[in-house]
C-alpha cells in the first residue's frame, strides 16, 4: 500500500470516517509457515521510556527489532549498541514508507502529542500497535484510535504496565470479593508535578545538532525550540504537547479502580484547584468524578477524586488506612473497611485489627508486552488486558479531568453519547484539535 493510501487513510479516520480495511494480516506467509516465527517490530522513539519498552520486548524469544525511529539523533547511540541489526531513521514516516512490507508491529514511545498520528499512521497499515499512555491527546484521538483497531481487527496493546503487576491483580480481585463490601469512594493520587506557574521564555535558542525540531513539533502549530522547555522531557509540563501529572499517572492510577469496579465514564467532574496559565499545566490539581454506580458500588454513583503535586485525599481518608499514604496510589473506601493500594506495591485492607486473620495471596502478574506479542503471533482478533477500547476508555476518563481543570468549581455534567459537557460547553481544550496537515504529507 502506497504512503498516499495510507496518509488518506489517517486523515479521513481523523476526520471520523471508518477509513480503509487493514490490508491482510500481520505475518506474511513465510511467517505463518516458519515453526519459529518472528515478530519484526519497528520502534518509534529510541531512549528514555521508548527504549525501556524495548528492553522489555526483547526478553520475548520472537522479538525482533528491524527498525528505530527518532527525531532526536543523538539519542540513538544505546539503542544502536544494543540492536546493532535495526535500521534507524530520523523520520517516523519515512520508516513507514520503507519498512511497512518488514514489519508485524510498531511501539509508539514518543510525546503526548503524537501518539494518535503514529498510531493511526501503523494501524492503517495493518500493523499491531503498543501505544504509551495516555492513547492520545484529545477524547476524539482515542474514539478514533479505538474504532480503527475494532475496525481493522488489529492487535493493540496500551503501556499501563502496572495494570498487568500482580499487585494490581489481587487488588481488583479484592474489590470483586467484597473484602471490604461495596464500594462508596475512590481516592487515587500521586505526588508528580508536571506543570509549571512560569511563562515560557520568549525568543528561540539554536536547535542542537541531529534534533529535527519541526518532526519533534509533528502535527502541531509550529512554535520556536527553546533549551529545556520542550526536549526532552519537560514536554508533560506543556499544554498541547503533554498532559500533566494526571496525564501521565492517571492512567496507571485510575486502572485497578476502574477495571475493579467496573465503572466506565464519568457523569461529573469538578476541579478544584487552580487552572493553568501560560499554556502550562497547575503543579498540583484536586479533580472530582462522579461514576454511574457498578455491582460493586454502594449506591447508584460513586466518588472518585485525584489529587497530585501537594494536593492529599482528606485526613478522614488517610485516618481510615493507618495515617500514613504513600507517594502515589490509591484508597477504595468500602461499606466494611479500606483497601490501600500504593503504587507498584501489595495492598493492604483496614482496620488493620478487623483484618488481622486476612492474609493477602501472592499473585501472578502478566507480562504486559508479552502479552501482546504474543497476540501478534496469534494474529488479528487477538485481544490484550488494555486493547485500545480499554486504553480509550480509561484515556479519556483520565483527559476528562484535564479538560476540567480549565473551569475551576464549575461541575461539568457530561454527555458521553455527544462527546461533550452540557449544553456543547468547551469543543476545545483537549475534546478534539486541528492537525498541521502538511505534516502529513511526504
Amino acid at each position: 500500500m502506497s504512503w498516499s493510501v495510507t496518509r488518506r487513510a489517517f486523515l479521513q479516520g481523523m476526520a471520523g470516517v471508518a477509513g480503509t480495511a487493514s490490508i491482510g494480516g500481520p505475518f506474511g506467509r513465510s511467517h505463518l509457515l516458519g515453526q519459529e516465527r518472528k515478530v519484526r517490530h519497528a520502534s518509534v522513539g529510541a531512549a528514555g521510556q521508548a527504549l525501556s519498552d524495548l528492553r522489555a520486548f526483547s526478553n520475548h524469544p520472537a522479538f525482533t527489532l528491524t527498525a528505530v525511529a527518532d527525531v532526536d539523533q543523538s539519542r540513538t547511540e544505546q539503542v544502536k549498541k544494543l540492536f546493532p541489526e535495526a535500521r534507524v531513521y530520523q523520520d517516523w514516516r519515512e520508516m513507514f514508507r520503507k519498512e511497512q512490507d518488514n514489519l508485524d508491529s510498531v511501539n509508539v514511545s514518543t510525546p503526548d502529542h503524537m501518539h494518535a498520528p503514529i498510531a493511526m499512521a501503523a494501524m492503517s497499515m495493518g500493523k499491531a500497535v503498543y501505544v504509551q499512555k495516555p492513547l492520545a491527546l484529545t477524547i476524539r484521538e482515542t474514539r478514533i484510535l479505538a474504532l480503527k483497531a475494532r475496525q481493522a481487527n488489529l492487535v493493540t496493546q496500551m503501556g499501563i504496565q502496572i495494570s498487568s503487576h500482580e499487585t494490581q491483580l489481587v487488588t481488583e480481585q479484592l474489590i470483586r470479593d467484597g473484602a471490604v463490601g461495596k464500594i462508596r469512594e475512590v481516592h487515587t493520587f500521586c505526588d508528580k508535578a508536571w506543570g509549571d506557574t512560569n511563562p515560557i521564555p520568549d525568543g528561540s535558542d539554536p536547535v542542537p545538532a541531529g534534533l529535527d525540531w519541526d518532526g519533534w513539533i509533528g502535527v502541531s502549530e509550529p512554535r520556536p525550540f527553546k533549551a529545556t522547555v520542550y526536549h526532552p522531557g519537560n514536554w508533560r509540563k506543556r499544554q498541547g504537547y503533554g498532559t500533566g501529572t494526571l496525564g501521565d499517572m492517571g492512567c496507571h492510577i485510575f486502572s485497578t479502580p476502574l477495571r475493579g469496579v467496573g465503572l466506565t465514564l464519568p457523569l461529573k467532574v469538578t476541579s478544584h484547584g487552580p487552572a493553568p496559565v501560560y499554556g502550562n499545566w497547575p503543579v498540583q490539581s484536586k479533580i472530582h468524578f462522579v461514576f454511574g454506580g457498578t455491582p460493586y458500588t454502594a449506591s447508584d454513583t460513586m466518588d472518585f477524586w485525584w489529587y497530585d503535586g501537594s494536593e492529599r485525599p482528606p485526613q478522614t481518608v488517610i485516618d481510615a488506612v493507618g495515617g500514613k499514604l504513600p507517594s502515589s496510589g490509591s484508597v477504595m473506601i468500602g461499606t466494611e473497611g479500606a483497601i490501600l493500594l500504593p503504587h507498584i506495591d501489595y495492598p493492604s485492607l483496614h482496620p488493620q485489627a478487623k483484618f488481622v486473620d486476612r492474609e493477602i495471596q501472592k499473585g501472578v502478574s502478566r507480562n504486559h508486552y508479552h502479552e501482546f506479542l504474543d497476540a501478534v503471533l496469534k494474529g488479528p482478533g487477538t485481544k490484550c488486558s488494555a486493547n485500545m477500547d480499554y486504553a480509550a476508555l480509561v484515556t479519556e476518563a483520565v483527559l476528562l479531568g484535564t479538560i476540567a481543570l480549565h473551569h475551576p468549581s464549575d461541575t461539568l455534567e457530561y454527555d458521553c453519547d455527544a462527546m461533550q459537557f452540557e449544553r456543547g460547553r468547551d469543543r476545545n481544550n483537549g475534546f478534539s484539535r486541528r492537525y498541521r496537515e502538511q505534516y502529513l504529507q511526504l
